[in-house]
């Protein structure tokens, strides 16, 4: 038992053991107190059919939960993506709940490396560290092969979806600027739940980051949400 903390706590080991120990963490504080934790970060995916997406404070929960179908990436031309774009694309980062793939992730990479190394004895010298970098490509692919048969459950996990009049009328905050055709993101409480949509301005108008606004309808093909200003 001691040889097993040894390995786990070795200066190969200790950092992913560190970062696992705190999701595991994060998922019992979310399970227990239902906490969410955000954060912000920025993505903007141009798209040539006129369609932009500008998420200047963007929550960590939009991409997390965003899909994006092969049709609409391939089917369609569209501006390159960014490397990181096609990384979180493809790896399953985009697609799935972020902080899930994110999570089979880290084991698999820790599990795979933990392994390796105890089995080399190499988790305390140079060796190990190469190690350490292999199962990072490895645990990608592992991954990505683990994670893919989840996205049919988690797509299928709300079917019917929210329906619009749950939306339609009901104020919310920007978080992101809009005008003309751009898309973005706001955010809108539910019976005490914070929900993110997508949005788009009704005429047209600009709208700006943390503007309040008031939904108006929904698009005819129900991906988005058209919006105007709402002052009290």
């Amino acid at each position: 038992m001691d040889s097993l903390i040894n390995i786990i706590f070795s200066q190969v080991n200790i950092t992913l053991t560190i970062f696992l120990i705190l999701l595991v963490v994060y998922w019992l504080l979310t399970m227990i107190s239902g906490i969410d934790f955000e954060l912000d970060v920025e993505i903007d995916v141009d798209v040539d059919t006129g369609v932009d997406v500008d998420g200047g404070g963007t929550e960590f929960q939009d991409i997390s939960n965003a899909e994006i179908h092969k049709d609409e990436v391939v089917g369609k031309r569209i501006q390159p993506l960014k490397w990181w774009q096609i990384f979180l694309i493809y790896f399953n980062f985009v697609g799935l709940p972020f902080m899930f793939t994110l999570t089979c992730f880290v084991f698999i990479w820790w599990f795979s490396t933990v392994l390796l190394t105890a089995v080399t004895a190499s988790y305390e010298n140079v060796f190990g560290f190469g190690i350490l970098i292999v199962t990072f490509f490895a645990s990608l692919i592992l991954n990505k092969i683990f994670t893919t048969p989840f996205k049919g459950f988690f797509k299928h996990l709300n079917k019917d979806g929210d329906k619009a009049n749950d939306f339609i009328g009901r104020q919310g905050i920007l978080l992101s600027s809009i005008s003309g055709n751009k898309m973005g993101n706001a955010e809108v409480h539910i019976n005490g739940d914070s929900m993110s949509i997508y949005v788009k301005s009704l005429n047209g108008d600009p709208l700006n980051y943390h503007d309040r606004i008031l939904i108006i309808k929904q698009s005819a093909d129900k991906n988005y949400f058209l919006v105007q200003s709402y002052n009290d």
